[in-house]
């Protein structure tokens, strides 16, 4: 019977240990850029750093064709769709809330900056920058729905 109960709780251990394997970071999700024009969806690589991609565009099109990266510094990138779009690169999770190490790109300006992000609950704090940090703009993104 002694040996019944520790298999069981073997079994029940085990469960549990790969319940936790298929969780999601709390940024991993979509999200709405601060204007809402764009869903940029968060997720995890297989080299464990964060990345996100434009998945939506409110406004698809420019005179009728689909929205490029025409102010992208490598020319050869200008007819590149903006739907689809990498634009945060190579962010690690730092604690609990924050996620460092990483790029924005904003294709509005075809720039590149450094880049934290902080998670709070609904929201994340994207703070870009050149240099340091306190000399930035944050923009705060909202979750959206799939």
């Amino acid at each position: 019977m002694a040996s019944a109960k520790k298999m069981l709780l073997v079994v029940l251990f085990s469960i549990a240990r790969l319940a936790g394997f298929g969780q999601t970071d709390p940024i991993e999700r979509v999200w709405y850029n601060e204007e809402k024009t764009a869903k940029i969806r968060v997720y995890k690589t297989e080299s464990g750093k964060f990345c996100g991609k434009i998945i939506w565009l409110k406004v698809p099109e420019k005179d009728g064709h689909p929205k490029v990266d025409q102010h992208n510094p490598d020319k050869a990138k200008h007819n590149d769709p903006i739907l689809g779009l990498l634009i945060l690169k190579g962010f690690t999770r730092k604690d609990e809330k924050t996620y460092e190490g990483g790029t924005i790109y904003d294709p509005k300006n075809g720039k590149t900056y450094s880049c934290t992000v902080t998670h709070k609950g609904d929201k994340l704090d994207v703070r870009g920058y050149i240099g340091f940090s306190f000399i930035g703009r944050t923009t705060v993104w909202t979750m959206a729905e799939e």
